[in-house]
């Protein structure tokens, strides 16, 4: 990956470089996996347009110059962990679970959750070896213009501090 890494909280210059690499992830790990109600409303629009409204939760690296993947945390929620397909397999993933745990504890929180559709086997097997431990199904509700919907989800921990 090279020296020219930053990791740094996002800026609204970023939003745009975030809503693309964060819809282009979620439909690799999403699609034909989560509830057709869900897939009808996260759009490419819904995508940029949460990534403007969430900037403030965000975090990202940069890899010279150019934003490679982004963090969202929420409280003890790792929200949103995304990175680009052309730094996917370069450690940028590592980096920023790493700062959304530090995060987590930073908040005060003893321990971090986040969840993971149930076939999305890539992003479970490497939360699996970062040392994040499947704490069973649980529905997860995803919010939209008309309220929340269910998503069968499993829980995923890990402490963060003692």
């Amino acid at each position: 990956m090279g020296t020219d890494v930053t990791i740094r909280p996002a800026t609204a210059v970023d939003a745009e470089a975030v809503g693309r690499i964060w819809w282009s992830g979620w439909q690799d790990g999403h699609l034909g996996k989560v509830p057709d109600e869900l897939v009808a409303v996260r759009t490419e629009e819904s995508f940029g347009a949460r990534a403007v409204e969430r900037i403030a939760d965000t975090t990202v690296t940069v890899v010279a110059d150019t934003v490679a993947g982004f963090v969202m945390v929420n409280g003890s929620e790792v929200e949103q962990v995304y990175v680009s397909r052309d730094y996917r397999g370069s450690g940028v993933a590592d980096l920023l679970l790493t700062a959304a745990e530090r995060q987590v504890a930073a908040g005060g929180h003893a321990r971090a959750w986040l969840a993971v559709v149930p076939g999305n086997a890539r992003a479970r097997r490497f939360y699996e070896r970062s040392g994040w431990i499947d704490d069973g199904p649980f529905d997860y509700s995803a919010s939209n213009a008309d309220g929340a919907i269910a998503v069968p989800c499993h829980r995923y921990i890990k402490q963060v501090r003692a």
